[in-house]
């Protein structure tokens, strides 16, 4: 099984486990208070939220992740790019003039 992104005769695509598709499929329903969607990861996918977090920013790099929900994977990458920038940008000296 590779994560090529290609479907199976049913539909799956082929390269996620049942797990990263429920992943996905949580992050894409997610809404309201980040506290209900950490009880959410927790009752429904058995995860701590920073265990969550690390599955999901491997998964997003994957081809198969971007064939299953493609408009989510690209919010999520352009999201942590800029978080990633803003990070490495940021000055903790004094205001240079």
């Amino acid at each position: 099984m590779g994560d090529s992104g290609t479907t199976d005769d049913d539909g799956t695509v082929i390269g996620l486990s049942e797990r990263d598709r429920a992943i996905l499929d949580l992050e894409q329903s997610a809404t309201g208070s980040t506290r209900h969607k950490e009880a959410v990861i927790r009752r429904e996918l058995g995860l701590s939220t920073a265990r969550y977090q690390q599955l999901l920013n491997a998964l997003i790099e994957r081809p198969a992740a971007l064939a299953y929900a493609p408009m989510l994977v690209g919010r999520l990458i352009r999201l942590r790019d800029a978080r990633t920038l803003a990070r490495t940008t940021r000055s903790f000296g004094p205001p240079t003039r």
